[in-house]
């Protein structure tokens, strides 16, 4: 499963020219489900969505679970009427990360076995998709590569954890996509939890499903605004605390800086410095990525690390005091569970089980 290098870039969602009059039928759509969960409090970029899922029901059929407020969810109605299917959030499905809610509502409305779950940030290509559909053939899980387009600053910046991440092995994207009937198997995955991507590769794990995390599948994605992404800096650092040892670097970084500048070793510095963008070079080269991450981003790598290392921190002491870090309007403690403890949680489990994390006896939760 690899791409060549610097090859083009597909054509975005939708660019195929309609047949001409006379000429050969435009292909049936994948049979492939795409499901967006989603919550807004307000219209901006609307349009753009817009266009992009009415492009997008050409080639695949659209579920989007809404949980935004009635005034939205309403005008969201108005827009998408007739052209893909839009349903709240199960009333049936509770928990604390909105998000999962809407994933549990839309895979179990699925119409098809394959299942692209997806952000509304991200903007998937045709060619995209069709490898997405022909890898779920072969396992039960795809995590694709996530880029930012266009690239403003804090794109840029973040893009420093991506390039790091992938010099040791694949970044966190916003979509995933998954077999809806090895979904259904396992029991869906548990809501109340911070991290749900992670969740979720975890329980597929723990139920013995296989995954491809293919560093050459890039899936462009819009930018936060930077006033969002500097609301999320705590929260993504705190997402490390369902891995230990990504923890632990976190936390070293500050108590290395603050020990080289009381010694006056600015060198040590420097060295450290020119190490993190040496790897995030590397991370940029491999798999083809200076075709979608450009040069320069590299250089963002010691600011990103920096800025975990302060954020870590930050995390432990929600962790300790406040029990969690607030989420949508809602605070949780818990970023993910172990696969060990995964595997202990499913079994037994009645098939097609979607909710079953949830009717769980509520005082076992954050345990």
């Amino acid at each position: 499963m690899s791409a060549p290098a610097g090859s083009a870039r597909p054509a975005p969602v939708g660019s195929r020219p309609a047949a001409a009059p006379g000429g050969p039928p435009r292909p049936p759509r994948l049979p492939v489900e795409y499901v967006l969960p989603l919550h807004r409090t307000d219209d901006d970029g609307l349009a753009e969505l817009t266009g992009y899922l009415r492009a997008l029901c050409r080639l695949v059929e659209v579920t989007v679970v809404d949980g935004s407020p009635p005034p939205v969810f309403a005008r969201h109605a108005a827009h998408w009427h007739g052209l893909l299917r839009h349903l709240p959030p199960d009333p049936a499905v509770h928990g604390l990360n909105g998000k999962v809610r809407g994933v549990l509502t839309g895979v179990a409305a699925a119409r098809h076995e394959h299942v692209v779950i997806a952000d509304d940030d991200v903007r998937y290509t045709e060619a995209e998709l069709r490898v997405v559909h022909r890898l779920l053939d072969t396992v039960d899980l795809v995590r694709p590569q996530n880029y930012f387009d266009p690239l403003p600053w804090h794109a840029w910046w973040d893009t420093g954890r991506t390039l790091l991440n992938r010099a040791f092995g694949v970044d966190w994207p916003g979509t995933l996509a998954v077999r809806r009937s090895t979904f259904r198997a396992m029991g869906g995955y548990d809501p109340d939890v911070l991290f749900e991507n992670l969740e979720l590769v975890r329980t597929v794990r723990a139920y013995g499903g296989t995954e491809a995390s293919p560093a050459w599948l890039y899936v462009r994605r819009l930018p936060p605004t930077a006033a969002h992404f500097r609301g999320q800096r705590v929260r993504q650092a705190y997402d490390d605390l369902a891995r230990p040892a990504r923890l632990l670097v976190a936390l070293a970084v500050l108590p290395a800086v603050v020990a080289a500048s009381v010694a006056r070793r600015p060198g040590l510095l420097a060295v450290g410095a020119a190490g993190a963008v040496a790897l995030a070079e590397i991370g940029r080269r491999r798999a083809g990525g200076t075709a979608v991450f450009p040069p320069g981003t590299a250089l963002a790598a010691p600011f990103w690390l920096l800025e975990r290392g302060l954020c870590g921190w930050l995390a432990v002491a929600r962790r300790v005091g406040p029990g969690g870090v607030r989420y949508a309007g809602r605070r949780v403690r818990r970023p993910a569970h172990s696969v060990r403890t995964l595997r202990r949680r499913m079994a037994p489990v009645e098939p097609g089980e979607l909710t079953r994390w949830v009717r769980a006896d509520p005082a076992a939760r954050g345990r």
